[in-house]
């Protein structure tokens, strides 16, 4: 007798479970291909780039349509192992793609997830480094740099001075993977610290540098988001869990105020691909043993889930004619929170602002016109797994083939040099109200 379904499932590959230890670059690649095959309706791989050593630099995307974009559904990323010898990460980004696909279908909020987030992750951007490595070792090793001795978190354009540094491979294939995709949220993985780092990493007087700190027009939600991460992790909240290390109240901090660098991702992401991302410090030692790895995603399981579920803050939408055409490259930003690179609409005519729950105006620019502003309001308690739809329509009068907008892009030289104080974000009173909001938004 023939049995077709007994068949079928006999043909169809098998994850095996993944188990808690090291996944050097050939376990990696077998693990990821093996998860893009079994779960091919709802994952993409594919590589962006290589290594300098030729290592492939593999991303995987999971969501309903992990090929392309959609309209209307953000796109979130993860990045680990960027410094070699700083392991967590990427065994935790492994352990997350393989929680996502065995759930999808059977915890309510994973499948939700997947539903309306196209999430990209990215277990290792130093694949070299970590193969350098030769033992776990919870200081820095020769393993943090690239193979060409660079340390790809100073190897980014920077926006406060001149980083005339020679761009490697793996972080020119990230720059390019940015202008690929409307990246809105992302977090990149690190270790050797316990705390959720924000934005701005580097800064000058108008930032709030004086203060020492450097804050973005953005500061209430990325103090928001850092908190969200680390306010799930028991160990990360308490602020103080690395000896010798500096305290983190609430394990959070500005990433200037713990240390000023230069060239680093995080700035890079949201100065000049519209995408608000933050660091994570998930270990005091960067390479820990092994046996310590089920302990590792036991602390951040949660953090990782949640922090996903935060690109659907704020509000989202499409900037059309009035013909109903959609507009590429239009500036649509807050009118209180002006960008130094302005953000704009993509190809589709979408924006994506991350914002708490409020009033706010929307300065809404084309070239050659007046600006359109319109006012949204945003509850305490917004749609789940979509932030607040606002499609706008402008009032103009014909076809916008005649419009001339602008297609160029922010250029890579220091933008901060010389600009006055831009934002309400650096003065003194507005953090400490913003420290105080948090609080009680979480208590």
């Amino acid at each position: 007798m023939d049995f077709p379904c007994l068949r079928l499932g006999l043909l169809l590959p098998l994850v095996a479970a993944l188990d808690f230890s090291y996944h050097h670059q050939e376990r990696m690649e077998e693990f990821l291909k093996t998860v893009a095959q079994s779960y091919s309706s709802i994952t993409h791989l594919h590589s962006i780039g290589k290594s300098v050593e030729g290592r492939n630099l593999w991303v995987l995307v999971v969501g309903r349509f992990p090929k392309t974009h959609r309209v209307g559904i953000p796109e979130f990323k993860y990045v680990a192992n960027m410094h070699g010898d700083e392991t967590v990460g990427r065994e935790l980004l492994l352990h997350l793609i393989d929680y996502l696909v065995t759930n999808d279908g059977k915890d309510p909020d994973i499948t939700n997830l997947i539903s309306s987030t196209r999430i990209h992750i990215m277990p290792s951007m130093n694949p070299d480094g970590f193969e350098a490595v030769k033992k776990p070792d919870c200081y820095y090793s020769n393993g943090r740099e690239n193979r060409n001795n660079y340390d790809l978190n100073r190897n980014f354009p920077d926006a406060f001075v001149l980083n005339d540094v020679s761009r490697q491979p793996e972080t020119v294939a990230v720059m390019q993977w940015l202008k690929t995709e409307t990246f809105v949220l992302s977090a990149n993985l690190h270790g050797g610290a316990l705390v959720a780092s924000y934005p701005f990493d580097n800064g000058v007087q108008a930032t709030g540098t004086l203060f020492s700190r450097s804050l973005t027009p953005d500061d209430d939600v990325f103090q928001y988001l850092a908190y969200t991460y680390a306010s799930r992790n028991i160990n990360m909240k308490k602020g103080d869990q690395c000896k010798n290390k500096v305290k983190f109240p609430n394990g959070i901090t500005n990433g200037y105020s713990w240390y000023p660098i230069q060239g680093g991702m995080q700035d890079y992401n949201y100065i000049w691909a519209q995408c608000f991302e933050i660091t994570l410090e998930l270990s005091c030692c960067k390479y820990p043993r092994e046996e310590k790895l089920p302990s590792f995603w036991n602390s951040n399981k949660a953090s990782l889930i949640e922090y996903m579920k935060q690109v659907h803050l704020g509000v989202k939408g499409q900037v059309f004619d009035q013909n109903g055409n959609p507009l590429p490259n239009v500036i649509v930003e807050v009118q209180d929170r002006k960008h130094i690179c302005p953000y704009k609409t993509n190809k589709f005519g979408e924006y994506y602002l991350l914002l708490l729950p409020g009033s706010y105006i929307i300065n809404v620019t084309v070239p050659g016109y007046d600006p359109y502003f319109t006012e949204v309001f945003i509850p305490k308690k917004s749609q789940n797994f979509s932030a607040l739809t606002k499609d706008i329509r402008l009032p103009f009068q014909g076809q916008l083939n005649s419009i001339q907008v602008s297609n160029l892009s922010c250029p890579t030289i220091p933008l901060y040099r010389d600009l006055p104080g831009h934002s309400a974000a650096t003065k003194p009173s507005l953090f400490l109200f913003l420290v105080t909001l948090l609080h009680i938004f979480f208590k």
